[in-house]
């Protein structure tokens, strides 16, 4: 269900998105390259950037059929700034990731959004001349030729509106017209080169130069796990920011098993051979080991809060940041699970029946403090929920007061898919096991995949810690599950092609034999008899 904010200002005193004489707008452009060590050896880092066009506001959606000024940008993309016009868009975040992120071992992200596949959600305002569905639907097209994925599969039949558990990141402009949030994720959808050369394009300098220089899709594609996102967001003191980022967890323990050093040329097989001229700030920031010995190279420009700081400008190019330990990994030494995230979540499908099954959910809180959390599932219309069947256990005890706030849409087949959201109360040190009964669609022949015997993925759940007693701020992390496999009834293919082979068969057969009949000639042949 959407969410309606209430006005603070009137929609006509907002300047259209993106649209305002480039004389009133100014733009600034940052850069920051965060590497940190991972408690199991990878390493992980994240690229950001962001650009931001001050002074600009979300356009107001009753404007659309007006005409508009024309935009003038230095380093905003054009490309990217004419879809969030045409479309109205007030929030927008698209991730594209490969892989699954390990909560167990990795702790959190640095940024929340690593659910395998794509994702695409969006704030829009509900109205106007143009429905919020009919602009959303022009969105994901436009973005699926923008980016070279198939985001246009991310039709009605995968879209929902979870609103709760996606808030908006930045502020909300104030109107008449309420704001909608659609989203819609696929699992299948695989990340390659031509996602991140779309990638590139946005940026000022490309990979030219700067910190950019470094995403070598060699070396990024072939890591555990990589993601790159786009996010647009309404800063409201500010302006318009849109934010692009790649993270990507590299092992250099695949060279040597006791060696973990890490540099620039080892990770990405490049280094920063010099600066981009159109940024404001590039910073690369290398997260310090605690308590242990180790040695980086170059002398950093600062050191703040346990974080080495490298920036671009006083640095001799080239810049090849590594950092080496004294002392070999130890692999006993890991830790089962990170102190970063005391939540974590298991999610089976069980049953061996093609009509019935049972979802089963483990949540598992190894905090001292109880937590509040936001638990989401997006299904296809292929499952659907029996949510009578919903119970919550503890220990083996049934905990029926764990769970409030259930909102549940059910399926429409052939039309909208599930949207299930629910607030959980999950006891310190304890685990809470939630299961469902679902049944499985049964489809037509024509509705399935290619690949039908391999099966369905579903979507991963979402779960979003509330409240002070979680150690986060509301709606401040998410956590995604991996993804499931449906094995759906499937008709044995191979008849209908045997059908076909055997009607094809007959019909020539059939053909061949009066085709004769009708063309021969007959004659009578008279035998000499000796």
């Amino acid at each position: 269900m959407p969410i309606h904010w209430k006005p603070r200002f009137l929609w006509t005193l907002l300047v259209p998105i993106l649209s305002i004489p480039r004389s009133l707008a100014s733009e600034t452009f940052e850069e920051e390259l965060t590497i940190r060590a991972l408690p199991d050896g990878k390493v992980a880092s994240r690229f950001s950037f962001s650009t931001l066009l001050e002074g600009a506001t979300p356009r107001n959606p009753q404007n659309l059929s007006a005409e508009d000024t024309s935009q003038h940008y230095t380093l905003f993309p054009l490309a990217l700034g004419q879809i969030l016009r045409e479309y109205a868009v007030a929030e927008m975040h698209l991730t594209l990731n490969a892989g699954k992120w390990d909560y167990e071992r990795w702790g959190y992200p640095d940024e929340t959004d690593v659910g395998s596949g794509a994702e695409l959600w969006a704030w829009m305002g509900d109205g106007a001349g143009a429905t919020v569905d009919e602009r959303w639907r022009g969105l994901r097209n436009a973005l699926a030729g923008l980016f070279c994925a198939s985001l246009g599969s991310l039709d009605e039949l995968r879209t929902t509106s979870p609103a709760f558990s996606f808030a908006p990141h930045g502020g909300v402009p104030d109107a008449p017209l309420p704001l909608a949030i659609r989203h819609a994720s696929m699992p299948s959808e695989h990340v390659c080169t031509e996602n991140l050369t779309s990638f590139l394009k946005l940026l000022p300098c490309k990979s030219l130069s700067g910190i950019a220089s470094l995403l070598n899709p060699h070396r990024l594609f072939d890591a555990d796990w990589h993601g790159m996102g786009l996010h647009v967001a309404w800063l409201p003191d500010e302006g318009v920011q849109v934010r692009l980022t790649f993270q990507s967890v590299a092992d250099p323990l695949r060279a040597s098993l006791s060696k973990r050093d890490w540099s620039f040329a080892s990770m990405f097989d490049r280094t920063i051979d010099r600066t981009c001229p159109s940024t404001a700030s590039s910073r690369v920031i290398v997260a310090l080991p605690l308590n242990e010995a180790y040695s980086i190279h170059p002398q950093p420009s600062s050191v703040e809060q346990g974080h080495a700081i490298f920036d671009l400008e006083g640095q001799n190019p080239p810049l090849d940041v590594s950092m080496q330990w004294a002392v070999d990994f130890d692999h006993a030494a890991v830790r089962p699970r990170s102190a970063e995230a005391p939540l974590s979540v298991r999610r089976t499908l069980q049953g061996s029946s093609q009509d019935l099954g049972r979802l089963s959910v483990f949540i598992t809180n190894d905090g001292t403090a109880d937590i509040q959390a936001a638990y989401l599932e997006t299904m296809p219309w292929i499952v659907q929920f029996y949510l009578h069947t919903m119970t919550l256990r503890v220990d083996g005890v049934t905990r029926d007061d764990l769970i409030q706030n259930i909102s549940y849409i059910p399926p429409i087949p052939h039309a909208r898919a599930m949207t299930f959201q629910a607030v959980l109360a999950l006891p310190a040190r304890s685990t809470v096991h939630l299961s469902i009964d679902v049944r499985k669609a049964f489809l037509r022949y024509t509705e399935h995949p290619p690949d039908a015997q391999r099966g369905w993925d579903l979507p991963p759940a979402v779960l979003v810690p509330l409240g002070i007693g979680s150690g986060v701020e509301r709606h401040g992390r998410r956590i995604y599950t991996p993804t499931l496999l449906v094995d759906l009834a499937t008709p044995d293919f191979s008849m209908p092609y045997n059908v076909i082979i055997f009607s094809c068969t007959l019909v020539a057969y059939i053909f061949a034999s009066v085709f004769n009949l009708l063309t021969r000639r007959f004659v009578v042949l008279h035998a000499e008899l000796n």
